[in-house]
């Protein structure tokens, strides 16, 4: 219809629609990528949420989600053969994590190796909000109520974001600052619990660190009997870990591993047989002991329910969630990720956070209190050679019984002695020097987070160490990205002697003119007079795409030829910022300006951009305006190493890459598979790609069959001629055409 395309004609000339179509990637095809076999994908997702891969009971194959990636995924049966690795782990862990267990209660009254449980540090966490509610709302809930309400929403928070699979939203906090809040949350843990192992009371254990510390100091002259248990244990945990490390060096037999494994055990029997044999006869008419001691355990689950919900309760914890979610996020992928690098498995951070979140949401109802990842257990259950994630299992039937039927042993347990458990434990989470001066040396900023997130740990809080070591090292994120690095880059020629021949093999590089990476004496030879060579070592975005607009236009005004002499040009002419040449000396800048290389071409390195947004294209349109007035002609905008469809399609909306070449050089032929002769019909999934314009699908372009036979084609398209498959080719090209007259607007 005459009046339809008329009105179709019209809408493209008000949206600037390009006449001449060039080839680009589409929305279109984006949204194909994404929603290819729907069926394959579903089944992917759901098996990468609620299997392993390992305990299922169903073998087949499926392909992954998107059609570029076709890694096939194999589901075993489980082998039976992995057994005793799991039972053995399982029995291991399951003996550490119930002294550990009591010990870190007293605190506030997918991976197969990951032990989730009670930690330290989420038991810190509990501690202070459990502290925050009470203060703002005395005698209303109990520290339970308060803690299990706390698990139920951590445990949802985390289980949401498992299932929308934005885990990789931990990745923003990077290791220095885990580091850092690892340390000083263990020293701050270690301090408190050094009041309980040597029996001294009267202050509050729960203030700042170094208030803690100044008063424990104070506080010795008032060392109790407790110390003679808190001493005792602690020493007894170091000296057997030490004898056993120093036999299994010397014994290859692992029972000295194993031997080591028990000591918490073994400890908390003896001072707990010691502590009944003293104080079972030394109870005081108030009913209060000589020494302090654990005293009534309930047994089994005695409080199993739907934890409480109340709005009041939640309004009052609300304040609290973020650092509580975010350490149950933290510690349990930091331990997945490490024990996945140690033993040479991927974990998938979204089925892990799973894994939390149904955690606590169930462990709730039973009267938990937030669980996470365990470092110490963790490193247990992979030394005792766990095999699959059901060694959990074996774990959870040593607690249940322990539950049930050891309670009545619990009574005499010192307090003191779970204090040893404790400072054994959390001393492990302290950064060795080595590891800090890692961080030195690999990044002397982000030692800096390393040293502030245990230093405002120590003097404030965990919640403000977390926060403060999250929020900097975020502000060094956006820094990184705002002010990356660029340089201006010459010619360097590489010779390499052949060992099969005498003969000297010569290629050609290129480097920054600042030769801080290479060799300071290297003879670096700037490219042809009138072309510019710059790389940018960052994605191309709004917040860093002045930084290439400044160097470029400054470069050129201070190094190549003004195209116009303002000499001959008025005032009124003029922009008001251009004073023009001083009448004393205008004629001697002229001829200055004169000597200048007059500039051809721009070859821009986008080797190492993977993004390019709307701004920073307006900014290289800004850029070329800029130089083209200053040149006083049209300057050819060349760019090497256009690798992502995106940021082609980007640049060649802002007019880049178009247009007639003054390059003299043939264009770059690659060898291609032969047509019929490949398993995967690549020629013919190219023909989908051009098979679509800029957005709409209307011009299609096809090979004849004739091309399809061809044994070389062409790398780079010849709509594009100032695209270059590596920056030796751009450069090259830009070469070539100095001299010769170019129409590429």
């Amino acid at each position: 219809m005459p009046s339809l395309s008329s009105a179709r004609r019209i809408g493209k000339r008000i949206i600037g629609y390009p006449e001449e179509i060039v080839p680009v990637v589409t929305v279109k095809e984006w949204v194909y990528d994404q929603t290819v076999n729907p069926k394959q994908r579903t089944t992917w997702l759901a098996c990468s949420r609620f299997c392993n891969g390992s305990c299922v009971t169903v073998s087949t194959t499926f392909s992954g989600p998107s059609k570029d990636d076709q890694k096939m995924t194999k589901i075993h049966l489980l082998d039976f053969g992995w057994l005793t690795g799991d039972v053995i782990a399982g029995l291991t862990v399951g003996i550490v994590v119930v002294p550990q267990g009591m010990s870190y209660a007293t605190l506030f009254a997918t991976s197969k190796d990951v032990s989730i449980g009670p930690v330290a540090v989420m038991s810190l966490t509990v501690s202070q909000v459990i502290k925050h509610v009470q203060n703002a709302h005395p005698n209303e809930w109990s520290g339970p109520t308060i803690a299990s309400t706390l698990a139920l929403i951590t445990g949802f928070i985390v289980l949401a974001i498992g299932l929308l699979r934005i885990g990789w939203l931990v990745e923003f906090i990077p290791l220095p600052a885990v580091s850092g809040f690892m340390t000083g949350s263990a020293i701050n843990i270690a301090a408190g619990q050094v009041p309980g192992l040597m029996g001294i009371t009267g202050f509050d254990t729960r203030a700042a660190t170094y208030q803690v510390i100044i008063n424990t100091l104070k506080g010795l002259p008032r060392t109790r009997l407790d110390a003679a248990w808190g001493l005792t244990g602690l020493v007894a945990l170091y000296s057997i870990r030490m004898v056993c490390d120093f036999l299994s060096r010397r014994y290859p037999p692992r029972w000295f591993f194993f031997i080591s494994v028990m000591r918490n055990a073994f400890v908390i029997l003896v001072l707990t047989i010691a502590a009944w044999l003293y104080t079972r006869h030394r109870r005081s008419a108030s009913g209060k002991y000589p020494i302090k001691i654990l005293q009534t355990v309930p047994a089994g689950f005695k409080h199993i329910g739907r934890p409480s919900v109340e709005h009041k309760l939640l309004t009052a914890i609300a304040p609290e969630l973020p650092v509580a979610t975010i350490i149950l996020l933290l510690e349990h992928i930091a331990i997945s990720k490490s024990f996945g690098r140690l033993n040479g498995y991927k974990i998938n951070p979204n089925q892990e956070l799973i894994a939390i979140g149904v955690t606590n949401t169930v462990g709730s109802c039973f009267g938990a209190y937030p669980a996470t990842g365990s470092f110490s257990r963790s490193a247990l259950k992979s030394k005792s050679g766990v095999r699959t994630p059901a060694a959990g299992i074996i774990t959870a039937v040593v607690v249940i019984v322990a539950l049930y039927g050891l309670t009545p042993a619990f009574y005499w347990i010192p307090n003191a002695g779970l204090s040893a458990v404790i400072i054994h434990a959390v001393a492990d989470l302290v950064a060795s020097p080595s590891q800090v001066y890692s961080f030195w040396r690999v990044s002397p900023l982000e030692f800096l987070i390393w040293v502030a997130a245990v230093l405002i740990t120590v003097f404030s809080s965990i919640e403000n160490g977390i926060y403060t070591s999250i929020c900097v090292s975020l502000a060094l994120l956006l820094i990184r990205l705002a002010h990356p690095r660029g340089s201006l880059m010459g010619r360097v020629k590489i010779m390499t002697n052949s060992p099969d021949s005498k003969d000297i093999e010569t290629r050609e590089v290129f480097v920054p003119y600042s030769k801080k990476n290479v060799n300071p004496h290297l003879q670096i030879e700037p490219p042809l007079p009138g072309v510019i060579v710059y790389r940018f070592e960052e994605s191309y975005l709004y917040p860093n795409c002045s930084l290439v607009n400044d160097a470029l236009v400054d470069y050129v005004r201070e190094n190549l030829r003004r195209g116009k002499d303002m000499s001959n040009v008025s005032a009124s002419d003029r922009p008001w910022n251009d004073p023009g040449p001083r009448r004393d000396i205008g004629a001697s800048e002229q001829e200055q300006n004169l000597q200048k290389p007059d500039l051809h071409a721009i070859v821009l390195d986008f080797s190492q951009v993977s993004h390019i947004d709307t701004t920073a294209v307006q900014s290289l349109i800004d850029t070329r305006s800029t130089v083209e007035r200053w040149a006083d002609h049209p300057v050819e905008f060349h760019f090497a190493t256009v690798l992502s469809p995106w940021v082609r399609r980007a640049l060649i909306a802002g007019g880049f890459g178009l247009g007639i070449s003054s390059s003299t050089i043939p264009l770059d032929l690659a060898s291609v598979v032969p047509y019929g002769e490949s398993t995967t019909n690549f020629v013919a999934i190219q023909d989908v790609n051009l098979a679509h314009d800029l957005e709409s699908g209307d011009v299609k372009k096809s090979h004849s069959g004739p091309e399809l036979q061809s044994e070389s084609e062409l790398v780079i398209s010849k709509d594009t001629p100032f695209f270059h498959i590596d920056l030796i080719s751009a450069v090259r090209a830009a070469e070539s055409g100095i001299g010769r007259s170019s129409s590429s607007d």
